[in-house]
């Protein structure tokens, strides 16, 4: 349509959105109906002005937001559902052993993630201590989390030896566990009448050691869950005296970045956990005074797993 030195045009056109992404939009497979208005002013036989408007990028648009409402929806039901497995993972008490303080400390991330810990309830009053953390985010992370912990409850009661513990869990894993996911896990066996801590690790952070104003690792290794079947996991004991105490915790820990990017580290935690170990001021972990029963007086800590 012509009027003056004006051009109008207007078109319409229709397309199935199943090739590529289109303004940010995924392929939905639905028709996008595009009506156009082109308005060209000519001068000398030239355009020299044009105005357009098209409703196909509104529409395009109201599709691309709905989808994103709907993946926010299914994102949110998924954190939920993780959380939910996650949280039922976790010892609903804390046992009780005479002359040792037991404090554990659960504070999870955003994004939910495998870290777990629990107890085992051993004979001769022994008590099994596990930390670990499922690789990956979401209901995967959590499902191999509650599938590795259900795994170590039920075979930590065969055996006396926390490296043996961990080869029959890594070889029942192996079979079960996605590819490209593992898990890590330290697990320690306590006598709280000896003192003695029994303990092995599958790749995950070391504990830290408190005595006497210093922290000290300890060092055990070996591959973690879930990767190869076959792998050993040696074993290393140590005897905690009255007043010593063991950290332990999980990667998010020292994986955490302040406002301006920086890592917390492991060396911010070994000075912290050195520095206020006695007393334990951070507030996940207490002093007992005195136990008489333990024949030394003071009193042992065992500071339990820390986790996102």
């Amino acid at each position: 349509m012509a009027e003056g030195d004006k051009v109008t045009t207007r078109f319409t056109w229709r397309r199935i959105h199943d090739r590529g992404e289109f303004l940010g939009l995924v392929p939905t497979g639905m028709e996008i109906k595009t009506t156009a208005i082109v308005i060209n002013r000519v001068s000398g036989g030239k355009i020299v002005e044009e105005w357009s408007e098209s409703t196909g990028v509104l529409e395009a648009t109201r599709q691309r937001l709905e989808q994103e409402r709907i993946e926010r929806e299914r994102l949110e039901k998924e954190l939920q559902l993780a959380r939910s497995i996650q949280q039922a993972s976790l010892p609903k008490e804390v046992p009780s052993l005479q002359g040792w303080q037991i404090s554990p400390y659960y504070h999870p991330a955003r994004e939910v993630g495998g870290d777990f810990y629990d107890f085992h309830l051993l004979s001769e009053d022994r008590l099994g201590v596990v930390v670990g953390d499922a690789t990956g985010k979401g209901v995967p992370a959590a499902l191999v989390m509650a599938s590795a912990r259900s795994m170590l409850r039920a075979l930590a009661q065969a055996s006396n030896s926390p490296g043996e513990v961990l080869r029959r869990v890594n070889d029942a894993l192996v079979t079960d566990i996605p590819q490209n996911m593992f898990v890590t896990c330290f697990y320690a066996i306590v006598d709280p009448h000896s003192g003695t801590l029994k303990y092995a690790n599958a790749g995950h952070d070391l504990p830290y050691l408190w005595r006497g104003g210093d922290a000290d690792q300890l060092r055990a290794t070996g591959m973690p869950l879930g990767l190869m079947p076959g792998m050993s996991y040696g074993q290393k004991e140590i005897e905690l005296d009255c007043g010593q105490g063991v950290f332990f915790y999980s990667d998010g820990l020292v994986e955490a970045h302040d406002p301006k990017g920086e890592m917390f580290g492991f060396p911010r935690l070994r000075a912290l956990v050195a520095e206020h170990g006695e007393g334990a001021p951070w507030g996940i972990c207490a002093w007992r005074n005195s136990t008489p029963s333990l024949g030394k007086g003071g009193s042992r800590r065992m500071t339990s797993p820390f986790s996102r």
